[in-house]
C-alpha cells in the first residue's frame, strides 16, 4: 500500500494516542470523520496498522530486571530455536541479527534470581544452545516505539 501525506498524519496521530476518536483526527487534519475511518480501515487491512495496545510499566506489574540477550545458536537448530524461545515466559522479543549473535533478545524477569533461572534453566538448557551474552539494564534513558513518518 502506498502512503500519502494524509495516512502518515493519521499514523502519526494514532502513534501518539491510538485511543485519539476518529472524530479529533478528522479535526486536526481537517477531513471527515468517515474518510478517516475508511483510510484507518484500508491501513489496518494493509497490515500497516498491525494492531493497538497498552504500553504496560514493566516495574508497576513485578518485572523489576530486563536484560539484552545475545545468543549464538548452532547451525541447524534456528528454527527448533527460535519457536523455544517464544514461549519462554519473560522473552519479549526475539531478533535475528547479523555479527557476533545470531540471536538478540529482550526479556524481563521479576528479579536477578529469575533472570537466572530463565538464563540457565530454560535458555541454556535448549537443544541448539552455544553460548550467550546477558547484559542487564541498568536504566533507560530512550525508548520510543512511534516511528518517524
Amino acid at each position: 500500500m502506498e502512503l500519502d501525506d494524509t495516512d502518515r498524519a493519521i499514523l502519526r496521530i494514532l502513534q501518539e494516542d491510538a485511543r485519539t476518536p476518529f472524530s479529533e483526527i478528522a479535526r486536526r487534519i481537517e477531513m471527515s470523520s468517515a474518510t478517516v475511518h475508511d483510510r484507518v480501515g484500508r491501513m489496518e487491512e494493509a497490515g500497516v496498522i498491525e494492531g493497538y495496545h497498552a504500553t504496560v510499566d514493566p516495574k508497576a506489574v513485578g518485572y523489576g530486571t530486563s536484560a539484552l540477550v545475545g545468543l549464538t545458536v548452532e547451525q541447524g537448530h534456528e528454527e527448533e530455536t527460535l519457536e523455544q524461545l517464544r514461549e519462554l515466559e519473560g522473552v519479549q522479543e526475539v531478533h535475528l541479527t547479523t555479527g557476533e549473535w545470531d540471536v538478540v533478545l529482550r526479556v524481563y524477569a521479576h528479579d536477578t534470581d529469575d533472570l537466572r533461572k530463565l538464563m540457565f534453566e530454560h535458555i541454556a538448557a535448549m537443544d541448539g544452545f552455544s553460548r550467550s551474552q546477558t547484559m542487564v539494564i541498568l536504566g533507560t534513558y530512550y525508548d520510543d516505539e512511534r516511528l518517524p513518518l
